[in-house]
């Protein structure tokens, strides 16, 4: 009996360890979209671009290691609050809403809205969008809350990966996508053929932090650090510069 109860108390000591032990503190977990390029996207089974790379510093200054989960945009910020993920690092452009749920780093890229339209369309101007267009939008995203307050929820469609969204508005689906500037150059390169353009009139402006845990200082503090190190050694410009032109 006494062999069974130090047994039943070794089994236990094991238990509890695991447990306390189930959160590696040696990894980063990093929250992402991996559809968004040139910030994040897949080559092969790699997550890569901009942000991958920023991550990747991050946690070497940090003495981790990147574990990445990769995600539809709109589920990104919850994972967050949830505490699935350490930090978040997905083109997430700083509002007051997501200030509620959230902590942001200092911004480390700016940037701003454009629209994608048919070439010869209907859609010359921003204005023109107001005229009961389609307007197609990744789900969650800035661009989504941006044309629902200017142009009406009817007017929005609303997709999981902007790469569908150029594909519905190839096929005449939709009068316009409003995307990143940089992702809005990579997809009507590399998806739109000679059938898209983007309106020289930016959309909006916008800048993109990363997204911490709220109340986490330790780990926002370092995170600020490392983010003023790099843009002061080049490190940030070099990484921009590998994936923009």
């Amino acid at each position: 009996m006494k062999k069974l109860l130090i047994l039943g108390g070794i089994l236990t000591m094991f238990i509890m360890l695991f447990a306390c032990g189930g959160k590696n503190d040696n990894v980063l977990v990093v929250s992402t979209s991996a559809n968004f390029p040139p910030y994040e996207y897949k080559e092969g089974n790699k997550i890569v671009g901009i942000d991958a790379d920023i991550a990747e510093v991050i946690a070497e200054k940090l003495g981790k290691k990147v574990k990445w989960m990769d995600m539809e945009f709109a589920s990104v910020l919850a994972s967050i609050v949830s505490g699935k993920s350490d930090i978040a690092l997905a083109g997430l452009t700083i509002t007051e809403e997501r200030k509620n749920n959230v902590d942001f780093s200092e911004p480390y890229a700016t940037s701003v809205q454009k629209v994608i339209v048919k070439k010869n369309g209907d859609v010359k101007s921003i204005d023109d969008l107001s005229n009961g267009k389609l307007i197609g939008v990744q789900s969650g995203t800035t661009g989504d809350v941006y044309a629902t307050d200017d142009f009406g929820e009817e007017s929005v469609q609303r997709y999981s990966k902007f790469v569908d969204a150029i594909q519905a508005l190839k096929v005449g689906k939709l009068d316009a996508v409003i995307v990143d500037e940089q992702v809005a150059i990579k997809l009507v390169e590399e998806v739109g053929g000679n059938d898209l353009d983007i309106l020289s009139t930016s959309y909006a402006e916008e800048e993109y932090a990363i997204a911490i845990t709220k109340g986490n200082t330790e780990l926002l503090n370092s995170i600020n650090d490392i983010i003023r190190s790099m843009k002061s050694d080049g490190t940030l410009n070099n990484i921009v510069s590998k994936y923009i032109n």
